[in-house]
């Protein structure tokens, strides 16, 4: 039973895979954010030409 312990203790593959979905997640919200912020600010402006024209 110990030696099952501590190879659960040496596997980091779960960790990294773990780490990789935080980073992953954390792109994917400022990925969200920018594009909505880039939308709104599109809409925008082609409000403005469309009202020009």
């Amino acid at each position: 039973m110990l030696s099952i312990f501590r190879n659960l203790m040496k596997n980091d593959r779960g960790a990294t895979a773990i780490e990789y979905t935080l980073i992953a997640s954390l792109i994917a919200v400022a990925a969200i954010t920018a594009m909505g912020s880039v939308g709104t600010k599109v809409s925008t402006v082609l409000s403005t030409v469309a009202g020009q024209i």
